[in-house]
């Protein structure tokens, strides 16, 4: 079949832009369309700078082609974001925007709707599996209510000290594993109850962010509270977050609290790509039945959401006694080398790395500086 040029004009017409009420051709937003047989290449620019953008304007595109025009016609599209120049030189209304800090190249949001489903283990063992990897690891334990990154990294006693850099006085984060930790669990006692109003909250994480000396930083993960409140949008309106991760298990109630947590970040205001989806405790395999999978909690249902929701699958982690008894004693799982659980970590890590890479390459780069290879994605022996 001989495609026509204005077919695929009349079909792209059919395609609403988001927020302007026209068209993806009468806007504007078709720039360059090329036709070579039955293949067809499209240049587009979208104003909205998230990866879902992107994705639901690829998607949008392909099946309006197939469906009003060829079925079997192949189709590029080359996406590019151009951000329209605020009026007066002013920032978008709400637009979310942070401080860039020094020498902290990736900042990463690891959220949950719904408390309980493995959040801050995932993450003790991300920074754990990136520090093995060779790169430089900082972790934020932002929540202010419940921190319990101290223990999981057996330092619950440890205090930041305070150093001099450039004549301001610093906290300097404790270190563990090869990852620089602040929580205000090194503030509080153990048996103390923090029972803070949300600016009092946000001040305190503001304080672990801009008055420590975190020095050189690849990836910055932030452990963030369940939920979507006061604590999400001050680290969003405080740093350039680079992407989210959204950890949820299978069950139906815990996904209901994912999906709306992948929903915050992408709100217009907010804008933060969701880098992609874990399922944690996906199945419960015995010790002494290492080749049986029960699915206690139902099965697939964060993969499925994230194929619901077009963001990245970043894998599954079983429900093992040993990632539990691990993060008790304060030895992260992903630190037994050679288990299915190192392994498992190691896949979702590089799957994370991955996706920033993807996401550096594809979207505006954030105010942090970012990096734009895998380079270190292969454990590293230190000496």
């Amino acid at each position: 079949m001989k495609l026509e040029k204005k077919d695929v004009l009349k079909a792209l017409e059919q395609i609403t832009v988001p927020g302007e009420g026209k068209n993806m051709v009468e806007s504007g937003a078709v720039k360059n369309i090329q036709i070579f047989g039955d293949e067809v290449e499209i240049d587009v620019i979208i104003a909205n700078p998230s990866l879902q953008a992107r994705k639901k304007t690829e998607v949008e595109i392909l099946k309006i082609i197939h469906k009003e025009v060829y079925e079997k016609a192949k189709i590029k599209i080359n996406v590019k974001v151009e951000a329209p120049a605020a009026a007066a030189g002013k920032p978008k209304a709400n637009e979310i925007k942070g401080k860039p800090l020094p020498g902290i190249k990736n900042i990463i949001a690891i959220a949950s709707g719904k408390g309980g489903v493995g959040k801050s283990t995932v993450t003790a063992n991300l920074a754990v599996t990136l520090a093995k990897m060779g790169f430089k690891v900082g972790l934020l334990d932002a929540d202010i209510y419940g921190p319990s990154m101290p223990i999981m990294f057996d330092v619950a006693m440890e205090k930041p000290l305070a150093v001099t850099i450039e004549g301001k006085s610093k906290m300097k984060p404790v270190e563990s594993y090869g990852v620089k930790l602040l929580s205000i669990g090194f503030f509080t006692q153990p048996n103390q109850a923090v029972i803070w109003r949300g600016p009092m909250a946000s001040k305190a994480l503001n304080q672990m962010i801009f008055d420590a000396h975190w020095g050189e930083i690849d990836f910055m993960l932030i452990d963030l509270p369940p939920g979507t409140g006061d604590i999400h949008l001050s680290i969003m309106q405080a740093m350039p977050v680079t992407g989210a991760v959204v950890v949820s298990t299978p069950q139906e109630v815990a996904l209901a609290d994912a999906r709306k947590g992948v929903a915050m970040f992408q709100q217009d205001s907010i804008n933060v790509p969701v880098l992609g989806i874990v399922e944690n405790m996906a199945y419960f395999t015995p010790e002494e039945l290492p080749d049986n999978k029960y699915y206690i909690f139902g099965k697939e249902g964060a993969k499925h959401l994230s194929e619901d929701l077009k963001v990245p699958f970043l894998g599954e982690i079983p429900l093992v006694q040993s990632i539990r008894e691990a993060g008790d004693i304060g030895r992260p799982a992903a630190m037994q080398e050679g288990t299915p659980i190192a392994k498992a970590f190691e896949e979702i890590t590089k799957n994370v790395v991955q996706e920033v890479v993807n996401r550096n390459e594809e979207l505006p780069p954030t105010e942090a500086i970012k990096i734009t290879t895998m380079a270190g994605c292969s454990p590293v022996k230190k000496k």
